[in-house]
């Protein structure tokens, strides 16, 4: 394997118990976080968005300059992806008034075509085969189709079907469980089975976020999405800190 491969995969992580406990964290805070400039400071999800969306770009650039896997990079961009899924989604699902039904078939379409271009153009969407600025921008748009695509899904899933946060959250919960059974009890492919997992974390850090700071009379703890943003940020940075984060190795 040639350097420039092996830099490129180097920026991608391994993928571990604490990278999904990390994303959980990361999904969490998206929502928290959008909801704090959309709601809290009252700048509307168009304009969160536009802001959300700089930074994403921004971050994705870094990501894909960077000559190694940074940790602190690599988060801030999966954070950067949940933060405008979460106003993207919500300008789509009220502004717009898709509906989240709607908004949740848009993205799902979305997501799928950007896996289809993926593969039909590289040949493979496993996470160990991310070794050019190509596939990177592949990787990162399909993470945030699938941030956004979370968003809607555990909002329809908390408010129209009526399940509220915690029933969401069990839900997204069991499925994630099964998913980790399928990986070590079936010969489903581990990278269906990646994606697969990726997808479902957003929208229970959703609904999780939701449960945090949405009011007690709507099912919610009402607490604050400034402090709830913060404590989960200081969570993400400790497990950053304190556990290894090695860049992942292409399957031989």
């Amino acid at each position: 394997m040639n350097n420039s491969v092996e830099n490129a995969l180097s920026k991608v992580p391994e993928v571990t118990l604490v990278f999904w406990i990390v994303k959980i964290l990361a999904t969490t805070l998206g929502e928290t976080g959008g909801d704090t400039l959309s709601m809290s400071m009252k700048l509307g999800y168009l304009e969160s968005t536009g802001i959300f969306a700089a930074i994403f770009i921004a971050a994705v650039i870094v990501q894909i300059l960077a000559k190694k896997f940074h940790p602190v990079i690599y988060w801030t961009t999966i954070i950067a992806t949940t933060t405008v899924g979460t106003t993207l989604a919500d300008f789509a699902d009220r502004s717009l008034d898709i509906g989240y039904a709607g908004g949740t078939a848009i993205l799902f379409t979305s997501l799928m075509v950007s896996l289809l271009l993926w593969y039909r153009t590289l040949g493979s969407v496993a996470v160990d085969t991310v070794s050019s600025p190509k596939s990177e921008m592949f990787y990162w748009v399909t993470i945030m189709f699938s941030q956004t695509l979370g968003t809607a899904l555990g909002d329809w899933t908390a408010d129209t079907a009526g399940l509220g946060y915690t029933g969401g959250a069990l839900v997204f919960g069991v499925m994630l469980a099964a998913i980790a059974l399928a990986y070590y009890r079936t010969k489903i492919s581990h990278t269906v089975l990646f994606w697969a997992a990726f997808i479902l974390t957003r929208p229970l850090g959703a609904v999780v976020g939701d449960f945090l700071d949405k009011p007690i009379s709507n099912g919610g703890l009402a607490l604050s999405r400034y402090s709830a943003s913060a404590t989960l940020l200081l969570l993400i940075a400790l497990c950053i800190i304190f556990f290894s984060h090695k860049p992942a190795k292409k399957a031989q």
